[in-house]
Formats: structure tokens, sequence, C-alpha cells
């Protein structure tokens, strides 16, 4: 019977061990980011501007806008993992002057953009990574885009110039 307590009393220390390794890898913080970001440090704030900023980029129509694919979360995902860090610093510069807008109308924000300078780093990140997840992004995938099977369509009456 002794065996058996300390058998058990391992097992629910191993998990109770592995609960509190998790649970500390795990930011419960109100103002954390709902993914998580290895190198930028971006707060909830942060994101909820990025997602009205995406959002000014490609509105809601008949199809999803920006803020209800996620797009902000590529967005921010993108700039962690595949952005030098010069170019880091450099967004989250242009993040905050973007901050005035929070809470604007989407014509507004879109104005602001529309003002920045084409070879600005914070809005040629924005922009190209907003387009970059929209193109992949599943409603695209499954809406938009035609899939044909590799070679592709026939056409024997293609008239070949020469």
């Amino acid at each position: 019977m002794n065996l058996m307590n300390r058998r058990t009393a391992l097992k629910q220390f191993a998990l109770l061990a592995g609960g509190m390794w998790i649970a500390s890898s795990c930011d419960f913080r109100a103002e954390a980011p709902s993914i998580q970001l290895n190198q930028v440090k971006l707060n909830k704030s942060d994101e909820d501007l990025l997602a009205e900023l995406v959002e000014a980029l490609i509105p809601k129509t008949d199809s999803p806008g920006a803020k209800e694919l996620n797009l902000h979360l590529f967005v921010m995902k993108m700039l962690d993992d595949c952005t030098s860090s010069e170019d880091q610093e450099a967004f989250l510069a242009g993040l905050k002057q973007a901050e005035k807008y929070k809470g604007k109308s989407a014509d507004e924000i879109r104005a602001y953009l529309k003002s920045l300078p084409k070879d600005d780093v914070f809005f040629k990140i924005l922009k190209s990574r907003c387009i970059q997840g929209y193109k992949n992004s599943e409603y695209v995938m499954k809406n938009k885009l035609i899939y044909e099977l590799v070679p592709g369509r026939y056409n024997g009456a293609l008239k070949i110039k020469a």
C-alpha cells in the first residue's frame, strides 16, 4: 500500500510540475497581445491599433475585411519572424506615430496612410504584409481562387504567334 501511495504522489508531482512549466510560459497579463511574439514587443493596445489600420486598408464589403480575417495577427507574426531588427524598429516608430488615429474613422486612417511617403518602412511593411495575408487567407483560397490541376487547361484552338 505504501508503494502505491508513492506512485500516486510521483504522478501528481509530475503533473503539477508540468502544469507549472506550461503556465509559466503563458502570458496572462491584460495588456499582452493575442499571439506570442519573440522579438517585437507589442501590447494589446498596439494590436487593436494595428487591427484598425489593416481594416482601413482592406475594409469589409461583400467579402470579409482585414479585421475579420485577423490580418493584424498575420502582420504581427511576419513582423516578428521575417523582418530585420532595423525594419522592426522603424515599424514600431511608425506605429507609435499612428497612435493618434486610434479610434478614428476608416476614412481618416486611410487619409493618414495615403499621406505617408511610399518609401516609408512602416507603410511598406503594413501594406505588403496585409496584402500577402489577404491573398493567402483561407477565405480567398477557398472562395476567390479557382484551382486547376497541373498542367492546367488545354486549349487546342489557341493560335501560336511566331
